[in-house]
């Protein structure tokens, strides 16, 4: 029988998805990694559509977006799939995040520092991307988050004039942030086929955390039916969002037109930035504020240098489950707070739930090392 000859795309498409030796004890959690690719390319494909039609200058950008809901074939429905679809990426990116800390999967170093770098730049994309409708609560977030650059001392106030392109937001900033919200998307997914890269040179974790070649299957169809179902459970949710309350997760205040001379009662992102929000606000001093805001998500760096104990999965660690929910706690209502005032309690129990969140990070390692000695 004749040898079919394959060209080297496709062996790489064999062997990476294909013919890729998986555990066969992974479970359902570990799905939410390829739901993430899904929902990154509807975001690129919707968002490709929208900037047919959109205009990125102050005295257009409302009216285009409002051009695409009611003129445009199809249009309202691509941007609440795009608006949505941001909502929906992040539930699922916390979720992914969320089940590399509780199995304690984040010892494939590469793998881990690439994806927390898709995190980041992700975040970027969509605070770029709340500016474009150029509404109210677009206008002054904006506003309020490129002046925090102002708190690193000598440049601050260069650098934010630079990222303006003047003295205050204006066309060019709309324009700049336009361009790097059409562009970063690409270079997330560079990163995630990279990501990809490096996860399947040694294969995916598993709930019990060993890394054997002994007891795996291959990917097709095993998992890729498990993916299906996945992606289908997703794309309702998505559509549930979409055509029941597409506006659920959005602020009233976008509705309205920019305007510099008039500020919101309450200046707030949108909900999957507002742990972070809470974070910055709790800190009196501004520099110190921007650096627990950075630091709530770069210490996500540091895990891999935590994992030194002797097993690899939260299982054998019964004081990580508790450190972990306790973080999962934390993090829920630091999203919850950054929606309320800065007054009492809101204030007192966003500094509590800030110490609790970081607090995690600094206790969990010493509390299984503990763990270890105590089973010696």
């Amino acid at each position: 029988m004749k040898k079919i000859k394959l060209n080297p795309i496709m062996k790489i498409f064999m062997n990476s998805l294909i013919l890729l030796p998986t555990p066969m004890n992974i479970n359902y959690w570990w799905n939410f990694g390829s739901i993430l690719g899904v929902c990154l390319l509807i975001q690129i494909i919707s968002g490709f559509l929208l900037s047919l039609h959109y205009c990125p200058n102050i005295n257009l950008a409302f009216d285009s977006v409002v051009h695409i809901m009611n003129n445009v074939n199809f249009g309202w429905l691509i941007r609440l799939i795009h608006l949505n679809g941001a909502s929906m990426y992040f539930i699922i990116m916390y979720i992914h995040i969320g089940r590399n800390l509780y199995y304690q999967t984040f010892n494939l170093t590469y793998v881990w520092f690439i994806g927390i770098t898709i995190f980041l730049l992700s975040m970027m994309t969509a605070f770029l991307g709340y500016v474009l409708p150029w509404g109210q609560m677009s206008f002054w977030g904006a506003t309020v988050i490129t002046n925090l650059l102002s708190a690193i001392p000598t440049v601050g106030s260069v650098l934010v004039e630079w990222i303006w392109g003047g003295f205050s937001i204006n066309n060019a900033t709309l324009n700049r942030f336009y361009s790097f919200h059409f562009i970063l998307p690409l270079i997330i997914l560079i990163l995630v086929i990279l990501h990809l890269f490096f996860l399947h040179l040694t294969g995916s974790n598993n709930p019990v955390g060993n890394n054997s070649d002994y007891y795996k299957i291959s990917f097709n169809p095993y998992y890729l039916l498990k993916d299906i179902l996945g992606f289908s459970i997703m794309l309702n949710f998505l559509f549930l969002m979409v055509f029941i309350n597409p506006y659920y997760l959005g602020d009233p205040d976008n509705f309205i037109l920019a305007n510099s001379m008039s500020t919101p009662n309450h200046i707030k992102p949108e909900w999957y930035f507002l742990f972070a929000y809470t974070i910055l606000r709790t800190i009196p001093n501004k520099l110190g504020g921007v650096m627990g805001l950075l630091m709530s998500i770069l210490i996500l760096y540091i895990m891999p240098f935590l994992n030194l104990y002797k097993f690899k999965s939260s299982k054998f660690y019964p004081l990580n489950q508790i450190m972990f929910w306790s973080l999962i706690t934390s993090f829920i209502m630091l999203t919850w707070l950054g929606g309320q005032l800065i007054e009492y309690p809101y204030f007192e129990l966003s500094t509590v739930f800030t110490i609790s969140y970081f607090m995690y990070f600094l206790l969990m390692p010493m509390l299984n090392l503990l763990w270890d000695i105590l089973l010696k």
